[in-house]
This record gives C-alpha cells, structure tokens and sequence, in this order.
C-alpha cells in the first residue's frame, strides 16, 4: 500500500509486487542465464584444473617427498583453500544482501581471475624453495574465498529472475555451469597428457588452463556488468531498510534452516568432488588406467550430467524439491557400493558405464539443491544463508574429500573406502531432508 499525507496524497507509491511472467523479458533472461553460467564456468574452470592435474602439482611443488605423500599434501592444499570458504560466504553474503547480487557477483569472478593467473605464473620448488607451495596455498585459499561467493549468488540471481513454475529449471543451470568448467578443465587436460610428454607438461603445460582464466574472466565480467540487479532485491530495497547484519539474522531466526542446509549440502560436497574431481586419479593410482583414458570416462560423464541436470531441475518443479532431493541420498546408499565394485578389473567401456551412472545419480541431487536452497531463506538473508551453508559443507566435507579417500585408502587397504564414505554422507543428507518442508510452487519468501 501508499504512503499517504495528512491530507490524502500519496507521498510514494509502494512497489507494486513483480510479476515474473509478464516483466521479465525472454531476452533479458537469456542475459541473466548467460552472465550466471559463464561465471561458475570460469571458477570451476580453474578450481578442475588444479584437481585433474594434481599429480603434476605435486611433482613440480613437492618434489623431494614420496609420490603418494606429494599427492596427500597437494590434496592437503587443495582442502586447506576450502576452510576459507565458510568466512567468504559470509563476507559475499553480506554484500549481496546489503549492496546487491550483481556486485557481489562481479567482484568475486575479478579475483577468482586474477588469483587463478598468478598460480599459472608461480615458480616451481625447484627456483624458491618452500615459497613455492606457500604461494600456491595462499593463492588458492584467494581462490576459495572468490568461489565461495559465486554458486550461492549465481542460484540467487538466477532464482529471483525466475517464474515461479520454471524455477527449478532455471536454477539447474549453475549445477551445469560449474560440470562444463570440470568438463572443460578434463579435456584440455586429456589433451595435455596426450600432446606432451612427461617434462613438457611439467615444466610449462600444466600452466597453460590456469593463463586461460583472466581473459574467460573479462568476459564473464562484461556480461555482469550489462545487467540489472534481481527485480526481487530492487522491491526489498525500495520497500524496506536493507538488514545491516544479515549473517548475525540468520544465526538468530534461521539456525534450523542452516541446519537442513548443511546437511542436505553434504550429498553435493562430497559427491561432486569425488566423482567429477578426485575420480580421474582414483581411476590412474588405484585402477591403474592410464591418465587420457580416464579423463576421457570423466569427460563422457560431465557431458551426460550436463545435460541430465536439467530434466532433474524440471523433475523437482513437478514433483518438488523434496521428493526428489530424498530420492537422490535413498539412491546414492544402495548404489554406490555395487558401482564403485564394478570399476575393479573392468574394462574401459565399463568404467565410462559406472561414471555416467554416477553422473546422473549427482544430478538427481544437484539439479534440485540450488533451487531448494534459494527457497528456505527469505529475500534479505537469501545470499548470506545459502554461501554460509553451502559453503561450509564444502569446506567441511567437499574440499576434504579428495584427501580423506586417499587417506581411507592408504588405512584401509580397501580401494572401496570412498564408496563407504560416500555412503555415510548419504544417510546424513537423507536425515536433513526428512525434517525439511517442501518448497515447490511457492513464492520467495520475503
């Protein structure tokens, strides 16, 4: 309603509510989709370089030490950026929720850019000594406070543009956006394995996908630039006073929300860096495939995940989030077992078989999460909540996974320990669903 004088004239009008359908132009969706997909594109881009080439990390940034144990403390880094995370989705959350989505958004591609080409520009243990993997740490912990920004405001971005009835849909874009950057990242690495030998690739070829990131970067930021903040947040700004301390509002009124989210967050943790990021070396140390061929199974799964998210995303529209993502930990704990079983002496038709299979079982969860995630915070806190929660399952089980399945391997004994880790994340997202309510069909809570 109106603001009105003493005297019965309106001193503004309130906004009136956005009608998506109607205000929201084809074109400038496209826009919308676009800006968001290149963005996630460009930092799992890089974040898939580091994780397909981190045998070659190893040599060049921990050369004196045991193969296996190079590999640990490449993966130990690779975790370490991770902790960082939890206090970048606050920071961005914050600046989404109080300045904008847009800006946040832009800011966080220009340093993710930036860090990613300085990595690419590193000397190499062999010319500095210990500052080598000191540089390569802090760099990467610049990259985990960028990323920690981008999928949350991405989701965000894209949720608060969309109609309600084509939301999930919508959103299953940055899922897919961040499993073409990994499908990117695996080519141009099986690529590299097959074009060079040996000494090449360690003294300049695993450079090049990291130079790649500061012109990839421009572009996404150009397109950001060119756009509108959310029709969402411009109502709330106009309409009220923006929550100046919105990660201290959602620790206060939103704790079981956090919760869920967590919980529900830890199935995408775990499951999208295992299999799209830490199963090219899995398949090479502990299946003995060769590097090229086991990049290829990974690429020929990011291509059917890519495509497979968005029927996920349209499923969970008709069905609801709830059902869906519930379906997603119920199939991952009776399949993953048998599946990971089959890899041990299989052919390599097989092996591409059990990755595609797993793909589409990720999708089931990660083409509805976004979407979920967006719809149990409300407008003012919607950024700062999901980069909070999202972001500290990943730091707490997403960045570690690569690193605990090596580690279960080497203590176990059993090239089925990752199997059984992912499991038991399984159950713990299945818990956190089973106390959500569903979300499909409604407005954003404001």
């Amino acid at each position: 309603m109106s603001v009105i004088s003493q005297d019965g004239v309106p001193l503004h009008p309130a906004p009136r509510p956005i009608d998506h359908e109607a205000e929201v132009s084809s074109r400038t969706m496209r826009r919308v989709l676009t800006a968001s997909f290149m963005g996630n594109f460009v930092e799992w881009f890089d974040y898939a370089s580091y994780g397909y080439l981190a045998t070659v990390i190893a040599l060049v940034f921990f050369p004196e030490i045991a193969p296996s144990t190079a590999l640990l403390a490449t993966y130990a880094l690779f975790a370490i950026s991770f902790v960082i995370r939890p206090i970048g989705g606050i920071i961005w959350g914050g600046i989404g929720d109080r300045i904008g989505r847009r800006t946040a958004l832009s800011a966080s591609i220009l340093i993710m850019s930036g860090a990613t080409t300085l990595i690419a520009l590193l000397p190499g243990y062999a010319q500095i000594g210990i500052w080598a993997p000191i540089a390569l740490l802090l760099l990467r912990m610049v990259q985990g406070f960028s990323a920690a920004g981008e999928y949350a405001g991405a989701a965000a971005f894209i949720s608060e543009y969309s109609p309600p009835g084509k939301r999930g849909f919508y959103t299953s874009l940055v899922p897919a956006s961040t499993a073409a950057g990994l499908l990117a990242g695996s080519l141009m690495s099986a690529g590299l394995f097959a074009l060079l030998d040996a000494s090449q690739i360690q003294s300049y070829g695993w450079r090049i996908p990291f130079l790649l990131a500061f012109p990839l970067g421009l572009v996404g930021l150009y397109i950001r630039l060119k756009l509108e903040d959310t029709p969402k947040f411009r109502e709330m700004e106009a309409r009220q006073p923006l929550d100046a301390m919105p990660v201290g509002t959602i620790f206060r009124d939103y704790r079981r929300q956090i919760i869920i989210a967590i919980g529900v967050t830890c199935l995408n943790a775990v499951g999208f860096y295992l299999i799209l990021s830490y199963m090219p070396t899995y398949l090479i140390t502990e299946m003995g495939l060769g590097e090229t061929e086991s990049f290829i199974a990974v690429s020929l799964s990011l291509v059917v995940y890519c495509f497979s998210i968005f029927a996920m995303g349209r499923l969970s529209d008709r069905f609801g989030r709830k059902r869906v993502l519930i379906t997603a930990s119920v199939l991952f704990i009776l399949l993953t077992l048998p599946l990971f079983r089959l890899l041990d002496g299989a052919s390599f038709a097989t092996i591409v078989a059990v990755q595609i299979a797993f793909g589409i079982l990720l999708t089931v969860n990660d083409g509805t999460l976004p979407c979920f995630l967006t719809e149990i915070f409300p407008t003012k806190v919607r950024y700062s909540g999901f980069a909070f929660s999202f972001n500290t399952a990943n730091a707490i089980f997403g960045g570690t996974a690569p690193f605990v399945a090596t580690w279960l391997i080497g203590v176990t004994g059993s090239k089925l320990a990752p199997a059984w880790y992912l499991v038991a994340i399984a159950v713990v997202a299945l818990i956190a669903m089973a106390l959500a309510r569903e979300t499909k069909g409604q407005p954003l809570p404001d």
